[in-house]
């Protein structure tokens, strides 16, 4: 990703804008700052997702930014076919990934469709969903009474992959894999405090930032993580008070929950950041979130004090197997266990893990002490998950994105394909779904947890 120095800032506070709609050209963000910048080479066309399943010069990267700038002139009106294209971007972040100019087209997008919100609304289904991540005890209680009434309009997926949906519903066709419900959310089923096994002198100390889809819907990742590190001798605070990252709201344009979470989070935070060695998150796209784009979104609205305290937090925010690669003997105890599988896997690069972040060879060199890699032919190709409006309205371009990930995956004959990402699992599961794939999504830490037992 570009260095935050090319992310320029609002000319004021979210809170002091008031609705876009009587911003003036000034007040508007200085989209004509990336747009200028691009020169139009075409390096980013091949490998945007969106242009892939959907080849038209204006659903491209330097489509994107060409609009914006003229948006930011004033010779674009944000009318609904503007949204329409400004919404068909997956947010992959390749197109960033291979210009020559590091230009922040995933940036601009996302400040884009927060005037996109703001003129015409949020669907009511998405307020209600970024209600519920605001506010954790209503979000228990919401997926407690689904996981009891799950039946009455899902069924159990015979793989194991989640739940299928019986019949049509808004926006859900009849046969969607949708992610499985846990009966007691990970943050429930647990103490803060999990001791290390052996009390030493000094115990490395973690805390664990889970996730809203591992800590309702995929809870095995976040046991597999505590029962690695207590393998590893280390202590474990699990921050019960924690919020939503903020992603899923963020990509949407819903600036004042991106704001309240944020805000809620580094608060809260920093109570205990400075007792712990690190906190691990085991999701692409919340460790992405929380240690950049947080950061990022306060300098887009000139909120410094909040852009360094956000800063501040991020030094001790690392992706689980990043961490546990770096910082721990884990290598070492893989290899005194011995454990070696015959069942293949396939390994998927999360676009917030590779290109955001870096991590790629990380979770590879852990699964490889005791399974048998096989690379699909393009891991690192954006598996189409896209965020919640790709998952609803524009379901179509994300199926249509998922199919050929489905065939590579298809094609390396792996019992699993794996990568430390949700969104991804989501996305991926459905997509193998359709194809008929027999390959089972896991998350890289419950195969190591399954190798150390």
């Amino acid at each position: 990703m570009p260095a935050l120095l090319l992310r320029r800032g609002r000319t004021k506070p979210k809170h002091q804008e008031g609705n876009r709609l009587s911003q003036s050209i000034d007040e508007i963000f200085n989209f004509t700052d990336t747009s200028e910048a691009c020169i139009k080479c075409g390096k980013c066309i091949p490998v945007c997702t969106i242009h892939q399943i959907h080849p038209d010069e204006t659903t491209s990267p330097r489509g994107f930014i060409d609009l914006l700038g003229a948006y930011k002139r004033g010779e674009l009106e944000l009318d609904k076919n503007a949204k329409d294209i400004f919404e068909s971007c997956f947010l992959c972040t390749n197109c960033v990934d291979v210009c020559p100019n590091a230009l922040a087209t995933d940036m601009v997008i996302e400040e884009v469709r927060a005037d996109i919100a703001d003129k015409y609304g949020i669907a009511w289904f998405k307020r209600a969903f970024f209600f519920l991540l605001r506010h954790r005890r209503v979000m228990d209680l919401v997926m407690k009474l689904g996981f009891m009434f799950k039946t009455c309009a899902l069924s159990v997926d015979e793989k194991g992959r989640g739940l299928k949906a019986r019949f049509t519903l808004p926006m859900v066709k009849k046969g969607r894999l949708l992610p499985s419900l846990a009966q007691t959310s990970f943050l429930n089923n647990h103490p803060e405090e999990i001791p290390a096994p052996v009390q030493e002198k000094k115990n490395p100390r973690v805390a664990i930032f889970i996730g809203c889809l591992a800590n309702y819907n995929y809870t095995d990742i976040g046991e597999s993580l505590i029962e690695i590190l207590k393998q590893l001798n280390i202590d474990v605070f699990i921050p019960k008070k924690q919020l939503c990252c903020g992603a899923p709201a963020y990509f949407t344009g819903d600036s004042d929950s991106v704001e309240y979470m944020t805000k809620k989070n580094i608060t809260y935070f920093e109570r205990f950041m400075d007792e712990c060695d690190a906190m691990l998150i085991p999701e692409a796209t919340c460790s992405a979130m929380v240690k950049h784009d947080w950061q990022v979104f306060f300098a887009n609205h000139n909120m410094p004090e909040w852009e360094a305290r956000a800063k501040k937090v991020a030094e001790k925010i690392h992706m689980a197997t990043e961490w546990l690669y770096h910082h721990t003997d884990l290598v070492k105890l893989l290899e005194e266990k011995g454990k070696k599988f015959d069942d293949v896997v396939t390994y998927h690069d999360p676009c917030h893990a590779r290109k955001v972040q870096g991590i790629w060879k990380e979770p590879r060199n852990l699964l490889a002490q005791s399974y048998p890699i096989q690379e699909m032919s393009d891991p690192n190709r954006c598996c189409g998950f896209g965020g919640v409006t790709m998952q609803t309205e524009k379901f179509h371009l994300a199926q249509a994105a998922g199919k050929p990930k489905a065939a590579m995956i298809k094609e390396t004959k792996a019992k699993y394909v794996s990568a430390e990402c949700s969104a991804c699992r989501v996305q991926l599961s459905e997509a193998m779904n359709n194809a008929e794939v027999e390959t089972i999504f896991k998350n890289p830490l419950e195969l190591i947890a399954e190798a150390l037992k």
